[in-house]
Order: structure tokens, then C-alpha cells, then sequence
């Protein structure tokens, strides 16, 4: 073993690096999260108006800003327009609009979730963006009013979580549903 390699850690920097390379190895890290745990259902969780929603993370290609949007004439009063994505041009949603038929009040915090469609990604708003959720099977309880009117074509199963009920919503489902691809009045 050379001087260097065999110099206690504090007296010189490659005695430090050595020294911390060997107690890195050295250490045995826990196992990795599971994410397909047995009984767990994980998602990415938001607010659409009154309703706490989550959605699978398949679903959602990427969260954003609201960008600047430009007005599409004759198009579906819940097609706010389509807005400059990093060169792309993509359809702005407005997911409350579309399902509650009353528009959202847009602000400068607003976020969009990037769905992937067939023919091609589209923004829908949302109200609040909440993050990672993880429900547990025991959590599991009916719908009921999270599934009400429109809804209830998206909302598939819900969830309990203290005096909270999480619907989830699939946005596949919502890309490929002939009335949202057809956004033309």
C-alpha cells in the first residue's frame, strides 16, 4: 500500500477521500421504497374546484405554470386556448369547466397537468397542486359525491384519509374521451 493510501484521513486530502469512500462502501443503505407495495395505491394528488383528486403518475407527462395563452375563436367555452410549451403548441383545459361547467378563477400560482393524448399532449388546469399521495387498501371507501355528474365517467375509485376523500380521477380516460377531443364548437 503506498504512504498516501495508508495516511490516517486528517492528515492530507486523499487521506480524507479514502477514508470516505471506505465508510461509503462500507455503509449498507436500507431497501428501496416499494411503489408497488401490496394494498398501496399511489398517485399525484390536486384539487379541482371543491374536489381532492388524484391520478396516476403514468397519466401526468409533466406539472407547469399556467403559461400565456392564446385564445382559440369557435372553440368550446372550456377551451381556454393553446399555449407555447417549449416550442410546442398545446391545448389549454380548463378541467373544472369542462366538468362542472363553471370556469375557474385563474391566478398566478394556477398549474397545468401535461396529459398525454393519441394525438398529442394536452394541459388541463387545476385549482391546487397537493404532490405525492399514498392511500392504503383499508382507506378505501365508495366515491358517492366525488363521483357525482361528470365525474363519475373519470373517477374510478376513492379514498379516506382523516376527514379527507381523495376521488381517482383517470385522465387517460379523459384524453380519450370523444367530447374533450373535440374541443371545436
Amino acid at each position: 500500500m503506498s504512504r498516501r493510501a495508508a495516511a490516517p484521513a486528517g492528515d492530507d486530502p486523499f487521506g480524507l477521500l479514502l477514508d470516505f469512500e471506505r465508510r461509503s462502501l462500507a455503509h449498507v443503505a436500507g431497501l428501496p421504497e416499494q411503489f408497488d407495495a401490496p394494498g398501496q395505491w399511489r398517485g399525484l394528488a390536486y384539487r379541482v374546484g371543491e374536489r381532492r383528486l388524484a391520478s396516476m403518475f403514468d397519466d401526468v407527462v409533466e406539472i407547469l405554470p399556467l403559461p400565456p395563452i392564446t385564445p382559440v375563436p369557435g372553440a368550446q367555452a372550456w377551451m381556454l386556448g393553446v399555449g407555447n410549451i417549449r416550442g410546442n403548441l398545446l391545448p389549454i383545459v380548463d378541467l373544472k369547466q369542462f366538468l362542472e361547467g363553471e370556469r375557474t378563477v385563474l391566478h398566478e400560482s394556477q398549474r397545468v397537468l401535461i396529459v398525454r393524448q393519441p394525438d398529442g399532449d394536452v394541459a388541463v388546469t387545476i385549482d391546487e397542486l397537493f404532490g405525492q399521495r399514498t392511500f392504503q387498501e383499508e382507506q378505501h371507501v365508495e366515491p358517492e359525491t366525488l363521483a357525482e355528474g361528470r365525474y363519475g365517467h373519470f373517477v374510478e375509485r376513492a379514498y379516506r384519509v382523516g376527514d379527507q376523500t381523495w376521488g381517482v380521477f383517470s385522465l387517460h380516460r379523459l384524453a380519450r374521451t370523444p367530447e374533450f377531443r373535440q374541443a371545436a364548437a
